[in-house]
């Protein structure tokens, strides 16, 4: 049961904001015979964006590493706000924030470790993955059920639609589809 008070600041939530490894991946790294980085992202989590975006709310990736698999997951998901290689997450932050003409308080951010601390302080929403370090979790408003890379993000989606009384709206339009 999520508490009335992080209801009402999801209800807020204009814009999604994801960490990378940890959070959409299990934060495990895969390399290729050629050393290529393989990432495995969880098809649940992309759907759970696809919906938000499908209800206008704005998704992105804030990320320090420099991993092309990301840029290609980001446009399968047409998820369009994506900084990789970030050394300042918060800058990044002010930045979305001042360009898509949006408040801290409207944003939500998902995260793992320590780099996430400074964003998540920020943020009207901070979540934390089950698996996430401890300080993580003991900063966050919300703790996922769902280790990263595996249903968490999606677990966050549908809290911040059926926040937002859009959860419904998904579920029909599935049941429509012919």
């Amino acid at each position: 049961m999520i508490p009335d008070w992080l209801n009402e600041k999801m209800a807020r939530i204009k814009i999604l904001l994801l960490d990378v490894d940890g959070v959409l991946t299990n934060g495990k790294l895969y390399f290729g015979n050629s050393g290529e980085v393989l990432l495995p992202f969880d098809v649940r989590d992309g759907s759970g964006i696809t919906y938000l975006k499908h209800a206008g709310l704005l998704t992105g990736i804030i990320t320090g590493k420099n991993n092309n698999a990301v840029s290609h997951r980001a446009r399968d998901l047409q998820v369009t706000i994506v900084h990789r290689n970030v050394k300042n997450k918060v800058a990044v932050l002010d930045d979305i924030l001042r360009t898509h003409d949006l408040l801290p308080e409207e944003a939500l951010y998902v995260g793992d470790d320590l780099l996430d601390l400074p964003i998540m302080e920020r943020v009207g929403v901070s979540v934390a993955v089950a698996d996430a370090v401890f300080e993580v979790r003991e900063a966050a408003d919300y703790v996922t059920s769902s280790p990263g890379g595996d249903g968490a993000v999606r677990e966050v989606c549908e809290m911040i639609l059926k926040a937002q009384n859009k959860w419904e709206a998904v579920v029909e339009r599935y049941r429509s589809m012919q």
